[in-house]
């Protein structure tokens, strides 16, 4: 059954206003999306298609103390201070970085690189269904890591947590619930360009709570909503950012390693 859904879509992994009708998948699940977007031409499905497959649960067990930084890494936050980020609304508390609105992007730029990061949705948040714990990494800040309470919500495969967003669902569901502490562990490498031609796509190796969800998982193009992927400009290095849709998703112990 199909419900009308009018929502302030966020930027982006939910970048718009728009107006967009939501439907259940039909085997019941209760697992929500559309099915009036562009159809990915590598897999079949529409992006955020509410039929295709669910990942399927696997727990990371209890979340374990912060990983050590290795030497060679750049660190970007270590619970002290936001010198190696841009000018941000988000704010420091109790060794923490806690999300308000507006994105979080690192002054360095990155290529190929290995990324750490350790994030927690809130618990027991009250806010609509796209902004349930609702962030995501974005590598070079125009590829999109999701992050999101995907422990309790059933939003559309491409869009749950450790999804390339509105591309491609992980392996498996390793979330834990929210309130408690998440990682992941990126492998990243850049798009190639021949001129403006591309040459060979992004790819990522992701470990969701020590549980592999994507191993060398093509990029398709910039992430966005309801769209369908591109590579609109040759760039082969960007920032790391965050988005800020005002839920406050905390994060801790971020650091790179350049490859």
């Amino acid at each position: 059954m199909k419900s009308l859904l009018l929502a302030a879509v966020l930027a982006s992994s939910l970048p718009s206003v728009t107006a967009a009708e939501l439907v259940k998948a039909k085997d019941g699940s209760g697992v929500y999306g559309y099915d009036d977007t562009p159809v990915l031409p590598w897999c079949g499905f529409r992006v955020h298609d509410a039929d295709r497959p669910a990942p399927k649960r696997v727990s990371p067990g209890p979340a374990p103390a912060p990983v050590p930084i290795p030497a060679d890494a750049v660190v970007l936050f270590d619970g002290k201070d936001l010198s190696q980020w841009q000018p941000t609304k988000w704010k420091l508390t109790e060794g923490v970085l806690e999300t308000v609105d507006g994105d979080l992007t690192s002054k360095e730029k990155f290529g190929d690189c290995q990324i750490h990061v350790e994030w927690m949705p809130p618990a027991n948040f009250q806010g609509p269904w796209y902004n349930q714990g609702n962030n995501g990494v974005m590598l070079m800040g125009l590829f999109e890591i999701q992050i999101f309470d995907s422990w309790n919500e059933k939003i559309y495969p491409d869009g749950q947590a450790a999804a390339i967003y509105g591309q491609t669902p992980p392996r498996v569901n390793a979330s834990r619930p929210p309130g408690e502490w998440q990682s992941f562990d990126i492998v990243f490498t850049a798009p190639r360009f021949d001129g403006a031609k591309l040459k060979t796509p992004a790819r990522v190796t992701l470990f969701h709570n020590g549980i592999l969800v994507h191993l060398e998982e093509t990029i398709h193009g910039k992430t966005g909503h309801r769209i369908l992927p591109e590579y609109a400009q040759p760039i082969t290095e960007g920032p790391l950012s965050f988005n800020g849709h005002g839920c406050p998703v905390r994060f801790r112990n971020i650091w790179v390693r350049k490859l």
